[in-house]
């Protein structure tokens, strides 16, 4: 736990600080009160005794109570204050710390633990420092204190109050024993929520399709009833304590005015006024100490499970990222959009087996190479190691005679224009998805996002739609077809205006039609650009400068359309699936 306060900046310990002295000026006024209400009973049972010193012991008693009142004003809003800026910090910092992530490390934590972590996680980190800078510096020092002021008023007294004290440090012990565990167990199943909420909101197409839905719902169940559980085994816990503690505190103010009433009435008469002010004034102190452990009992509710978010967003910051950055962001002189591969092997971690084995080609600027091959053979596996989502295993991957791994990873994604296998769309609008992200110059301009738009073929449906290039875009794409979200995809990586283009098996989901055309104008407006191109389809690719046929993670065949026919028998059989003895002919 204390780890994570190593996050915390100079000014916060600082008003940390002041809130410790405030919090002292506090418990100091709330431990005078009952000096004042002793010397208050003292005179009232004291005949002669001026009026006017009465008024004054009560002025100043008053007096210690609206200052302890302003006092702890002023601790919470320091506390708040702190506790506000602190998760905001956390918060930003995993944000930018997941963002440096490569695809091993989100693969590791789990996107649905990733955001539990940056959302539940930090909260309850938010409310311990919020309520412990109040409570574990008071409750301490508040039971210290009051225990001085009590001591040698009477052993009887100080009996009854070590016994109550005993019973709540009974009541700790089995906080920490039996209940601890089930707080640490709680995050966990927070996170197994909303995962199957995720799955469930993400996959509600196929769910419907499937008539799926009851099984959805009984798997929902079973972790909803599972955190339910765990929620009411801690919540009955403290419903049990809680109201134990309340009958402790009654039970001492009682014990105390019993014994009291017993020493009062075994006294002699002269010493039956300094029993009674000492029983007023013991009473007082034995509720601020008895108070001071029912504080320490919230904090134990709220640390453990404060604790173990703690350790959780420990482990996202601390994490060390797999892929590490180069310092280089140009490539060697006269060498621009040129990619080569030298005996590349990539294992995914923690496999048996390679999933690429000694892959090596060379692409030359503005050329277009190609990859194909049954599903699972590593196509887009190969093509995710040239912007690093992954680091090869063995070999190396240069990018104009520089290894990836020397390039700054900015510079890197700013030499490519990536469209991923499946489009992905930002809730905002067409122009802002289009002209998304930043290449290193300056913003795209209104003509740029038309131009990519045009050469991506979505000219048409953005014009038709309301508000044209302004259209509200929803979060995922989802008021768009698929084949639309593609080209959108296809526009945004025309738009950078890259050394690079990685499309992977970016026009699965457009008609054979709008296919050919968008290729067809690809080359022709982005001439000098490189192109690398996974598909399924013989025809998207058959015009390629140079096409590799994978095999099981291996080279099974390279070369041209033509040729491939003719030296290799995996293209041949892909080929003949797909088009007629005709179109294999001409």
């Amino acid at each position: 736990m204390l780890k994570i306060f190593k996050y915390l900046k100079p000014i916060e310990w600082l008003m940390a600080g002041a809130g410790l002295l405030f919090i002292l000026t506090q418990v100091w006024l709330d431990l005078k009160s009952p000096e004042y209400m002793e010397r208050i009973t003292i005179l009232v049972q004291t005949p002669g005794s001026a009026l006017s010193e009465i008024w004054l012991a009560g002025a100043m008693m008053l007096l210690c109570t609206l200052g302890s009142l302003a006092a702890t004003i002023i601790v919470g809003y320091f506390a708040a204050v702190i506790g506000a800026r602190f998760s905001r910090r956390l918060r930003s910092m995993l944000f930018n710390k997941v963002e440096s992530f490569s695809m091993e490390e989100i693969s590791n934590f789990s996107t649905d633990s990733l955001i539990t972590r940056s959302t539940n996680d930090v909260v309850q980190i938010q409310m311990l420092v919020t309520m412990g800078l109040q409570l574990i510096v008071k409750a301490p020092v508040t039971a210290v204190w009051a225990i001085t002021k009590i001591a040698g008023r009477g052993y009887e007294w100080t009996a009854a109050t070590g016994a109550a004290v005993a019973v709540i440090i009974v009541m700790v012990c089995f906080l920490m024993i039996f209940v601890m565990p089930k707080f640490k167990k709680m995050q966990m199943l927070i996170d197994n929520m909303n995962r199957v909420t995720r799955e469930n909101l993400t996959g509600l197409r196929v769910v419907r399709a499937y008539n799926a839905e009851n099984y959805q719902e009984e798997k929902f169940e079973r972790a909803n009833n599972d955190l339910t559980g765990t929620q009411l085994y801690t919540s009955r816990a403290m419903a049990f304590m809680m109201p134990v503690m309340g009958f402790i505190m009654s039970g001492i103010t009682l014990a105390i005015y019993w014994i009291g009433a017993h020493l009062i009435d075994a006294a002699q008469a002269m010493d039956r006024l300094p029993l009674f002010s000492n029983m007023v004034v013991f009473s007082s102190y034995a509720v601020y100490v008895i108070m001071s452990f029912m504080m320490l009992v919230m904090i134990f509710i709220m640390l453990p499970r404060a604790s173990v978010s703690a350790k959780r967003v420990c482990e996202v910051l601390d994490a060390k990222p797999s892929i590490l950055d180069g310092v280089r962001s140009e490539g060697l002189s006269g060498m621009k959009g040129e990619v080569t591969f030298k005996n590349v092997s990539f294992k995914y971690p923690n496999a048996a087996e390679n999933m690429l084995e000694d892959i090596s080609f060379t692409v030359k600027q503005g050329q277009t190479i190609a990859f194909i091959g049954s599903t699972g053979s590593g196509k887009s596996t190969l093509i995710n190691l040239v912007p690093r989502f992954y680091d090869a295993t063995d070999g190396e991957i240069l990018v104009n005679g520089v290894n990836v791994r020397e390039y700054t990873q900015e510079a890197l994604h700013n030499k490519i224009g990536y469209v991923p296998q499946k489009a992905v769309l930002f809730k905002g609008t067409v122009s802002s998805n289009i002209a998304y992200g930043d290449n290193g110059s300056d913003d795209f301009c209104e003509e740029d996002i038309k131009k990519a738009a045009a050469v991506a073929q979505a000219c048409a449906f953005v014009e038709d739609m309301e508000n044209g290039y302004q259209a509200h875009v929803a979060q995922g794409g989802a008021n768009v077809s698929g084949g639309q979200k593609q080209r959108l995809s296809i526009a945004r990586a025309i738009c950078r205006k890259p050394e690079i283009y990685i499309f992977d098996d970016s026009f699965s989901a457009l008609d054979y039609k709008t296919d050919r055309i968008l290729r067809s104008e690809l080359k022709k407006e982005t001439a000098g650009i490189t192109s690398m191109i996974v598909a399924q389809r013989i025809g998207t690719i058959m015009d390629a400068d140079q096409i590799i046929v994978l095999d099981e993670g291996r080279i099974a065949g390279r070369g041209r359309h033509r040729e491939l026919l003719q030296s290799c028998e995996v293209y041949r059989q892909i080929a003949m699936s797909q088009l007629s003895e005709e179109e294999l002919a001409s």
